[in-house]
């Protein structure tokens, strides 16, 4: 079986991080997978840019439907995809982020309509007039207009949301689609959007927990010299101008600590503005920027008493689930996906959502708990290896793919 990804990137972000995790589960299944991708980050051969060519006033039309609020629509080399080898080779298509200025979901009939697709989502923009993430409007159900965050990812320069969401239900009644979602939450918003008519499925994202797994806590204390501090908490990609983020809300609840606690604290910062942060915590901050290796990553999380997961919605949370499977509980706001994975009492705690008082009192609780953490520890290693091991998630993806080949075969 021959399997072709479409994405953003190869290991950009956290859905090309997801596929591409999962493009290497599967060839360890024996699958032959590719990745066509707008940003390619790796030399693996398998991977190649998608087609892009420059026909002529292709500037002009980008020019004007960005102007319209009509991201993506101007990309005319979508249509080259069919010649590319990979294209060619390929017996089933699996589609992950089509966002981000790369792709033209125009072309979505065009290309399944000699081969099948999956299209697993990473977030919310499949189905939404424009954004990857709703927040709390449910517009995208009825049909959008009138959008309330014309500014959030993908911003929009013209509140066009209402043509945008019909012109994906017109693609859509064309494409030849299977739906995947990480997490149950997703898999009920799409019960509910343009994409109710095709069949969904609910396969979590996978981690190798070979590599992700629970080191001595003191010795990785040790190497990072932070052995001295009696709680440290670790957080990641603290964005001040993304309120999705939820940094504010982070700033507010460690604030709120008492000033015992905050003197025995140190929160390790992965990713963006940890610098920023440290003006802005009433404790200890050491900003460790981006690591893209796995092994100082597994370091880190093992090192740390709690992840912090201050995140306004996310559809799953790629890095709770590496938190998990080095047995680090996490305590975030009750949005989205989340709960998927933090398990109140079981792998962390939920805090009521834009409640920084309530995950001020969750930190607070399972830091001076040592026992319900350590148990929590323990669970959080046993969830990983038994529901997110990449083994079984590429299994679930090869069960799906022979299906729907079959069905479309006939």
């Amino acid at each position: 079986m021959n399997v072709l990804h479409i994405n953003q990137s190869d290991t950009g972000g956290g859905a090309g991080i997801a596929a591409y995790r999962l493009h290497q589960g599967l060839l360890n299944q024996g699958i032959d997978s590719k990745l066509l991708v707008g940003i390619r980050q790796t030399d693996d051969p398998r991977v190649a840019r998608v087609p892009r060519r420059n026909y002529p006033l292709t500037g002009l039309l980008k020019n004007m439907t960005d102007a319209m609020g009509l991201n993506y629509v101007s990309h005319l080399a979508t249509w080259k995809i069919p010649s590319h080898k990979f294209y060619q080779e390929a017996d089933i298509l699996n589609f992950h982020n089509l966002h981000s200025g790369y792709f033209n979901y125009l072309f979505l009939p065009h290309l399944t309509r000699n081969k099948p697709a999956i299209y697993a989502l990473h977030d919310m923009w499949s189905f939404t007039g424009h954004c990857a993430y709703s927040f709390d409007c449910n517009r995208w159900q009825v049909g959008c207009g009138q959008c309330p965050y014309p500014d959030t990812y993908p911003t929009i320069k013209r509140d066009n949301t209402e043509l945008e969401w019909k012109l994906k239900k017109w693609v859509y009644k064309q494409a030849n689609l299977t739906i995947v979602t990480p997490s149950h939450w997703l898999a009920s918003q799409v019960k509910l959007s343009i994409l109710e008519k095709y069949p969904t499925y609910c396969i979590p994202h996978g981690i190798d927990i070979n590599i992700y797994i629970p080191l001595d806590q003191l010795e990785c204390r040790r190497c990072l010299r932070i052995e001295q501090y009696q709680y440290i908490l670790v957080t990641s990609a603290l964005n001040l101008q993304d309120p999705r983020k939820g940094t504010d809300l982070l700033i507010k609840a460690i604030n709120a600590l008492s000033d015992a606690l905050k003197r025995d604290i140190l929160i390790l910062v992965m990713g963006d503005g940890g610098k920023n942060l440290k003006t802005q915590l009433d404790c200890d901050v050491l900003p460790l920027g981006y690591i893209n290796l796995d092994q100082l990553k597994v370091m880190v999380f093992s090192a740390a008493d709690l992840f912090i997961f201050p995140t306004r919605g996310d559809i799953f949370g790629l890095v709770a689930q590496e938190a998990m499977a080095c047995g680090t509980p996490t305590v975030a706001f009750n949005v989205g996906g989340v709960p998927d994975l933090v398990r109140p009492g079981i792998t962390g705690e939920l805090a009521e959502p834009e409640n920084p008082q309530d995950l001020a009192r969750k930190i607070e609780q399972l830091l001076v708990g040592s026992e319900a953490r350590c148990k929590m520890s323990q669970n959080c290693r046993e969830i990983a290896v038994k529901e997110y091991n990449l083994t079984l998630q590429a299994q679930r993806y090869i069960d799906l793919y022979q299906q729907v080949l079959a069905d479309f075969r006939g």
